[in-house]
């Protein structure tokens, strides 16, 4: 395990107050935040090597594109990808997704085809199937959510037949703290000839990924989850698939040759990556993944599940709440329910005492009313977080009931 304390040295802003209060940030499945390294690199890019990439033969082309290229080869070692040509940079987990509905979607979809999703996706896994869906008249069919937060694997071996095309599904789930059996769904896509889609915005950042493990033929993230700038993401794809695909966008340099009535394209993954990328963005991304490599992702893994199981036990103490999700094997995703204290009047109430959560649905609408909720509190923890911090939201909640309480009397 690393040192905590000693980690924490590396995030400047853990050490700004809000108004008089020290801030404890748990909102960490919405953004992370940023070590000195990943700061410093922005800095540097900018400062020494900024130029357009791939272009120009200068000095200064030339330092930024290899430093963009050495960004990509990082990546895939972090996500255990053998071939860096199956590594797009993108906007984030969102584009990624989007970028597989509809260069791949486009092109293999048809009508009475199937995609099959889970009741936990976020939206940024829902709505682009649903407009490829409505595009080709296919359909989207939902693999149930237990009481325990689980997925439904039984309901899935039936959902995943003959018609099936691609299954998506959420690694980790940004209500729930679950880790869904992806490895299983993907063998059940393959076994019918179908893909598998992994959505990991909220696995990349917390635990070990190797996509040649998982068995996935499609793998999304966002860099600003992981300690990265926001603006930059990434998808993986197994290369056949990738040169199979039509492009996404187009523009320069995802081209080879252009004429005016029709062009070529670009070999993978610049067949992608249309336009001036994010190159201070992926160079960012890239000294996140040294950071999180150097901590070991098996580190980060065990310090969160700690924290997060510590904090199911700790709010479990407070009289008439809801937590969702399972106790234990968890990720660092607690969100809960009080039955006297909105989510909002919440977070702004714990806003007061310098602690930052979230409050809302989460962009997952489909999820809260399968759970039989508007909305949840939720506290997400992160490689920097602490006991104490746990100790801080658990008193301040407390603090919050007593006094809507004394309010509404």
């Amino acid at each position: 395990m690393y040192d905590v304390r000693q980690v924490r040295e590396d995030f400047p802003i853990l050490k700004r107050r809000v108004g008089d209060r020290p801030l404890v940030y748990l909102d960490n499945a919405a953004t992370s935040q940023k070590p000195r390294q990943v700061l410093d690199a922005l800095t540097e890019y900018y400062e020494r090597h900024n130029a357009n990439i791939h272009r120009g033969v200068h000095r200064l082309a030339e330092e930024a594109t290899a430093l963009y290229e050495e960004a990509r080869r990082k990546v895939a070692r972090f996500l255990g990808a053998p071939d860096t040509r199956s590594v797009v940079f993108t906007r984030g987990t969102t584009e990624s997704i989007n970028l597989v509905a509809y260069a791949w979607g486009r092109k293999n979809l048809r009508e009475g085809d199937e995609v099959v999703l889970t009741e936990s996706e976020h939206h940024s896994n829902l709505v682009p199937w649903q407009l490829a869906a409505r595009a080709a008249g296919a359909k989207l069919r939902f693999i149930p959510v237990r009481e325990d937060g689980a997925l439904d694997m039984e309901a899935a071996e039936q959902l995943i037949g003959p018609r099936t095309r691609l299954v998506g599904c959420i690694h980790a789930s940004n209500v729930l703290g679950t880790i869904n059996p992806v490895e299983r769904l993907a063998a059940l896509a393959h076994a019918h000839g179908a893909l598998m889609l992994v959505d990991g915005a909220q696995s990349a950042p917390h635990v070990p990924v190797d996509v040649k493990s998982l068995g996935c033929d499609f793998f999304a993230a966002s860099g600003h989850k992981m300690l990265g700038p926001t603006g930059v993401g990434v998808l993986w794809a197994r290369p056949e698939l990738l040169e199979e695909m039509d492009p996404f966008l187009g523009g320069g340099e995802m081209i080879r040759e252009v004429h005016l009535e029709y062009s070529t394209w670009n070999d993978i993954p610049y067949k992608f990556e249309a336009g001036t990328m994010n190159i201070a963005q992926a160079i960012g991304l890239g000294a996140a993944v040294d950071y999180l490599s150097g901590l070991g992702m098996e580190n980060v893994r065990e310090h969160e599940r700690h924290l997060g199981e510590y904090a199911y036990r700790r709010l479990s103490e407070l009289e008439g709440i809801t937590i969702f999700g399972p106790e234990k094997d968890r990720t660092g995703v607690v969100a809960f329910h009080l039955p006297d204290v909105h989510p909002h009047d919440l977070s702004q109430l714990l806003d007061e005492e310098g602690i930052a959560t979230r409050s809302g649905h989460h962009c997952c609408q489909p999820l809260m009313r399968r759970l039989g909720v508007a909305a949840t509190a939720r506290a997400s923890f992160y490689l920097y977080n602490t006991e104490e911090e746990v100790d801080a939201l658990v008193e301040a909640v407390q603090r919050a009931r007593e006094f809507f309480g004394a309010f509404a009397r």
